[in-house]
């Protein structure tokens, strides 16, 4: 693709913006040369940030002093107007003057504005918060992540087809296994949701796709499925469960190495695989959730993660635009 990729980056969300934000496009920058950012902020704050950090060519500031809060209720950050960061940044991927949209702010208020503003792909009944996971293999696509409380067996099969067409993707050489969370293996586990999704997806032999049955939450990490989908009650529960659990983990072990002088002194023996675990747990490698179901992706960068974070995120939204995501959810479908 020899035409630069636009990405709307909303300036002003999330912690320590804008300065988290232009520091992650600065680093960001480094390595992808194939990106125009439109950045949309406070003009005043973020020039000084970026001039002579990066060549104009690959950059435009939109100027707005209004953002949404991450107090806001999402009607609050809604009703704020259509001149605030994020409302004029998801506003450029309406007009097809962006391809994709970036934010660390709020995240209710992302979801409702990205809804008023941009349609849903045909078919499609209700969107998705998607994320990468890491696993024993690689890594995984896990929806929806609290989105939608409740979902019917036909949001559950169009999750299916939406992780899937998002895991190529990211990885366009690869077709995904696609699984079920449930909290049994057997067939007939499970609610009737659960299991009605398990027959339209078992009938539908998808070409694009392999259903792989159910998989349980203490598989999850296995790396044998590719896509595991759920209501958003139970997959936001799961996702933070696993964020937990990493942070004790690496919690208790620090304890362990740090505590005496035989931990740290094995810790000096092992330093080179200590930073391999940790390189292995960093969140900020798998920051960046899909919000998928609508005619553009939106990307949302978690608000707390720091610039190595924030670019990691740039660059899902880099591989998302150049696999063409919306045209492989619509042939899945």
């Amino acid at each position: 693709m020899s035409e630069k990729i636009k990405i709307a980056v909303d300036a002003m969300g999330g912690d320590g913006s804008p300065s988290k934000v232009i520091d992650g496009i600065i680093y960001n920058h480094q390595s992808n040369k194939n990106i125009f950012y439109k950045i949309f902020g406070d003009k005043n704050k973020i020039s000084p940030l970026i001039e002579n950090k990066i060549n104009k060519e690959f950059y435009e500031i939109f100027h707005t002093e209004n953002a949404i809060k991450s107090t806001d209720s999402p009607l609050e950050g809604a009703k704020r107007g259509k001149d605030t960061s994020m409302w004029l940044a998801i506003n450029s991927v309406k007009e097809k003057q962006a391809d994709i949209v970036i934010s660390a702010g709020n995240t209710g208020a992302l979801l409702v504005v990205s809804k008023l503003n941009l349609k849903m792909i045909e078919n499609i009944d209700k969107p998705a918060l998607s994320a990468l996971w890491p696993n024993k293999k690689g890594m995984s696509v896990v929806l929806d992540l609290g989105a939608n409380i409740e979902c019917s067996s036909k949001n559950l099969s169009d999750f299916s087809s939406m992780g899937a067409a998002l895991y190529n993707s990211l990885y366009p050489d690869e077709i995904a296994n696609v699984a079920l969370l449930n909290i049994g293996s057997e067939e007939l586990k499970g609610n009737e949701v659960i299991k009605e999704t398990y027959q339209i997806l078992n009938d539908k032999k998808s070409e694009n796709f392999n259903f792989s049955g159910y998989i349980e939450g203490n598989h999850i990490m296995d790396g044998e499925v590719d896509v595991i989908v759920s209501d958003g009650f139970t997959g936001n529960v799961a996702l933070k469960t696993a964020e937990g659990t990493a942070n004790f983990i690496t919690s208790e072990l620090k304890k362990a190495m740090t505590g005496n002088w035989i931990g740290k002194l094995s810790s000096l023996l092992n330093i080179s695989n200590l930073k391999k675990f940790k390189k292995r747990l960093d969140p900020r490698l798998y920051n960046g959730a899909i919000f998928i179901g609508l005619d553009s992706p939106v990307v949302k960068s978690h608000g707390g993660t720091d610039y190595v974070g924030f670019a990691n995120s740039l660059d899902v939204c880099h591989r998302i635009v150049k696999g063409n995501l919306i045209e492989k959810i619509k042939q899945n479908l």
